[in-house]
């Protein structure tokens, strides 16, 4: 049997009451489940990044970090074969604290596929659709694959989230994040 892949499950939200450990919680339940993949969830709250502030913008700061926060996070996020990116939809964005991880350690994004599981009022679709554009940027190759959850204003617990839709999207997530993940880490080598 192979090595198992990394996978970074990242918490994109931080804000009090957020509802994002919920689906985070979920969507790592359902990867642990799995053989073929090793698992960790980061939220972003123990990475209390600054507000990107170096001297170069992000693309020519060439991994050159001072502060420890930033190391340590690129350092996380180097190990890592393949993401899983859970945020919530704010104003038809994502949140600025994940733009915020996502830029600030440009370089180890890249080759690594990336899967979302979002959740607002339209299942989060408008913010996937704009960090599928991002993850393109940093050299990563956004799946096609997500869960969307719709309204979870009136979610109060995970058994809520897994309904017969959303474990049938997560299932479609896993298998193809897998593949994809593979296959890179393969043409990395």
């Amino acid at each position: 049997m192979s090595t198992p892949l990394k996978i970074k499950i990242i918490v994109g939200s931080t804000r009090a009451n957020r509802f994002s450990e919920k689906p985070s919680q979920w969507i790592y339940e359902l990867a642990k489940q799995r053989a073929d993949l090793d698992v960790e969830l980061l939220d972003l709250r123990d990475y209390a990044l600054p507000f990107f502030e170096e001297a170069f913008p992000p693309g020519y700061a060439k991994d050159n970090y001072d502060n420890p926060i930033v190391i340590k996070w690129r350092e996380k996020i180097r190990e890592a074969d393949g993401f899983i990116l859970c945020t919530p939809e704010y104003n038809h964005g994502y949140p600025a604290v994940l733009k915020n991880a996502l830029d600030y350690v440009y370089h180890v994004w890249g080759r690594k596929a990336v899967g979302f599981v979002s959740w607002g009022g339209t299942g989060g679709t408008r913010g996937v659709e704009q960090l599928r554009l991002v993850a393109v940027e940093l050299d990563m190759v956004p799946l096609r694959w997500a869960v969307h959850i719709g309204n979870p204003w009136f979610i109060q617990d995970i058994s809520q989230i897994a309904t017969d839709q959303n474990n049938a999207a997560a299932a479609a997530l896993l298998d193809n994040l897998t593949w994809w993940t593979s296959a890179l880490k393969a043409a990395r080598k």
